[in-house]
């Protein structure tokens, strides 16, 4: 994803359609100060007039043409002490904004210290800190300027500006380079925040909006990283809709914006959602560039998917053939080799197997030999013999991929670990659990050192624990799966389906080892949460109450279990014709518990469902 402050200074230069004022013009400035300093750094943003300076300089003699004139014929030994201090403040600011690299700008920043005061110099520090970020310099430089400006605009949080919500973007952003994301998403939030108040104020304009879209922008990073792709993807659509209110309609830069959005959507696998906005793009795309575009042929390729994430797998190779023609065309070798991958997997998905295995035997031929594009070549390769039930085949594409990707663990840590993760179904597929577990946990061990993938390492280690628990290793699994509830509600949040599903397995494993009652509270979590997100007729949903029932069955708690396997026959009902077997064997199991109830002891007393363990299952300890 684009990096956010890439920068305020300069972030919408490009959209030429709109003029746009230097981010740091005196649009900024609240307006001259009484004290004889060239500047007080702005608290509150009022509307004023501009200066060429970046420092405001107010005129301590306008009221008197004549002095001034006068002034200006004075030799430099006749100046007071007061005026040569303004002089030498001008000439230094000045310097300052004539500089053009950024190291004069350091030495001009540097000479400026010792004339001006903190406060003075919170617009020097933010526009040399938003440079130095622009550039990717180092980012504890970075942020040693933004603290600077930080402690000039932070003043009274009464009285915010929008010099103080850009400090904090920048700030914000060099966390985010630093992997602080807790530090990072504070600074964001709270300029987030005093963007909204001056929104509220009436503040907004070609001033304001880069400003915004910068944070929303930054935010979406943040939460990309720390795997709140959902809320990430509200961030991106904000960032969209500022564009289209900033720019001419149909802008290049809309195309891209759209086609980012699209890819977001991709990555949490709601290619319904996504597909409007590929389409968008391409339509930006071939309007200004024509049919045979790489931008076109980018969006075809995310179309390939898209359409294959639909199984619409006709339409996503339609899509892929065009991109890898254009890609060929304009001798885009390495985008082409992927496409061809692409093209393979489509072709298996179609059930084509020897079509994508001669696909494939062209990509190895010009792939580098130790390459990443080889290993993902035998991967795809390894897929396709699988899928024809060429067990010896396939594990023989799959070893040689793996030799590759052990070579690659320290330079691309987050595409081998994805690659491990693929290799691992392949292994599932032809029921070697032992070999996909290990490769689980290479993958896992991988991602743990990388802070930004918290959100696939909590996915890996639920499939750790499943595999572990789908082979008995019922023990071994449970830590696992609480693990991975633990991660992924820090990532999601409590009530995310896929926090659902963890429930529900660790339910399975308790009821396994003979401890119903911690079995029923894990199923309650599970109906509860999946209730909230997927709805409670929804066939998960009503696969984790039918397992609540079946709990307090092994409980001898009859009427608990009457009770909730009665919900489970109303959700099937709903559901009419399409779910005839599944409501059959729900009645069968009611009538089977109502049997058992008769004749159960009389002495057993009712018990009451248990309640969800919101003090430690529900924690982030899990």
């Amino acid at each position: 994803m684009r990096k956010a402050s890439v920068s305020i200074l300069s972030h919408l230069s490009r959209y030429k359609p709109k003029s746009v004022a230097p981010l740091l013009s005196r649009n900024y400035i609240s307006g001259p100060s009484s004290s004889s300093s060239p500047l007080v750094s702005p608290t509150h943003l009022k509307p004023c007039f501009k200066t060429n300076g970046l420092l405001f300089k107010p005129n301590q003699f306008r009221t008197n043409p004549i002095r001034n004139m006068d002034t200006l014929v004075e030799k430099p030994n006749q100046l007071s002490s007061r005026q040569r201090k303004i002089q030498e403040k001008t000439e230094l600011e000045e310097a300052f904004e004539s500089a053009n690299t950024t190291e004069e700008m350091l030495m001009a920043f540097k000479d400026m210290e010792p004339a001006f005061d903190e406060r003075e110099l919170g617009l020097a520090s933010l526009k040399l800190g938003l440079k130095l970020d622009q550039e990717g310099e180092d980012t504890e430089k970075v942020l040693s300027f933004a603290n600077k400006a930080l402690k000039a605009f932070d003043i009274d949080d009464k009285l915010p500006s929008l010099p103080l919500a850009m400090t904090l973007q920048l700030m914000g952003s060099a966390n985010y380079d630093l992997k602080r994301f807790a530090d990072s998403l504070g600074y964001l939030n709270r300029a987030n925040r005093i963007l909204g108040r001056l929104e509220l104020e009436g503040i907004s304009g070609e001033d304001f909006r880069p400003v915004l879209h910068a944070v929303q922008l930054e935010l979406a990073n943040v939460k990309t990283a720390i795997g709140r792709r959902e809320e990430a993807l509200e961030h991106l659509r904000t960032c969209l809709e500022i564009k289209e209110v900033m720019l001419e309609k149909d802008s290049m830069e809309l195309g891209k914006a759209n086609r980012d959005l699209a890819e977001a959507y991709v990555a949490i696998l709601n290619f319904k959602e996504a597909l409007p906005y590929c389409l968008k793009a391409l339509e930006i795309h071939k309007e200004h560039l024509g049919q045979n575009s790489v931008e076109g042929a980018y969006d075809r390729r995310i179309l390939g998917v898209i359409y294959t994430g639909l199984e619409e797998h006709e339409k996503a190779l339609e899509q892929n053939e065009l991109s890898r023609k254009v890609l060929k065309n304009l001798g885009r070798s390495s985008d082409l080799l992927r496409a061809e991958i692409d093209a393979a997997n489509m072709q298996i998905a179609l059930g084509k197997y020897e079509t994508a295995i001669n696909t494939l035997k062209g990509v190895v031929q010009t792939a580098d030999k130790e390459s990443k594009i080889r290993a993902l070549v035998f991967i795809t390769m390894g897929k396709a013999f699988c899928s024809q039930e060429k067990f010896v085949d396939s594990k023989r594409c799959l070893e040689i991929a793996c030799g590759i990707l052990d070579k690659k663990e320290t330079t691309s840590p987050v595409e081998v670990a994805e690659a491990y993760s693929e290799i691992s179904m392949q292994y599932e597929n032809m029921n070697e659990f032992e070999t996909a577990i290990s490769l689980l946990k290479r993958s896992a061990a991988l991602l743990q050192k990388l802070p930004q993938e918290q959100a696939s390492e909590g996915s890996v280690t639920a499939r750790i624990g499943w595999l572990l628990l789908l082979t008995g290793k019922v023990a071994e699994a449970i830590p696992h799966l609480e693990s991975a509830a633990s991660i992924l509600k820090e990532c999601f949040g409590p009530k995310h389906y896929g926090v659902g599903y963890i429930y529900n397995n660790l339910g399975a494993a308790y009821l396994e080892l003979d401890r119903p009652q911690s079995a029923a509270q894990m199923f309650a979590v599970a109906k509860d949460i999946m209730d909230v997100s997927l709805g409670p007729h929804h066939a998960d949903s009503i696969e984790a109450c039918q397992n609540l029932s079946k709990a307090y069955d092994t409980m001898r708690s009859y009427a608990l279990a009457i009770e909730f396997q009665q919900r489970v026959i109303d959700a099937w009902e709903s559901h009419g014709s399409s779910a005839e077997d599944e409501l059959r064997e729900a009645r069968r199991l009611l009538e089977q518990l109502k049997k058992k109830a008769c004749g159960s002891s009389s002495n057993d007393l009712p018990m009451k469902a248990l309640p969800s363990p919101h003090t430690n299952v529900s924690s982030g300890s899990s």
